[in-house]
């Protein structure tokens, strides 16, 4: 009787470690799946609260400067309820495919400057030369919202 006893307290042991162990990785493994969830749901929320609208227009002679400087300004209203950066930090911006990097952007938000609150435009110039007698696309793209204008030079 003293050796079931015995046998039947180690198999309990044992029952008990492995339920432990399981318990631990689950644990763990919740932990990390709800950590990702949070971390998800923020980026979802930022992307439906991001909106803008290219508001130039692409008939205008204004988008592009042929005369020496050579560069696209195009306007972009922030639409969407995030209060975007006014330095064009975030921004990605693709002229005819060309990804257009931050020393050869210039954002400048209108009105005075400050941050780029829903309905303020920025402006956007971008060094860039163009081909005359062709269309030409500028995406541009923040938090997953994205535009795409196109305009043609003369």
């Amino acid at each position: 009787m003293a050796g079931d006893s015995v046998s039947t307290l180690i198999l309990f042991i044992a029952a008990m470690l492995v339920a432990a162990g399981v318990a631990g990785t689950l644990v763990t493994n919740v932990n990390e799946l709800s950590n990702s969830v949070d971390t998800q749901s923020a980026d979802v929320t930022d992307k439906i609260d991001t909106d803008i609208e290219i508001i130039s227009d692409p008939g205008s002679d204004a988008v592009y400067n042929s005369d020496g400087a050579e560069n696209v300004t195009i306007l972009v209203k922030n639409t969407g309820q995030k209060t975007l950066a006014d330095d064009g930090t975030g921004l990605d911006v693709l002229v005819n495919g060309s990804y257009i990097s931050d020393e050869a952007m210039t954002v400048t938000v209108q009105d005075g400057g400050g941050p780029w609150r829903r309905g303020t435009v920025a402006e956007l110039e971008i060094d860039q030369s163009l081909a005359t007698g062709e269309e030409h696309r500028v995406k541009v793209t923040v938090n997953g919202a994205e535009e795409v204008f196109e305009f043609y030079v003369s």
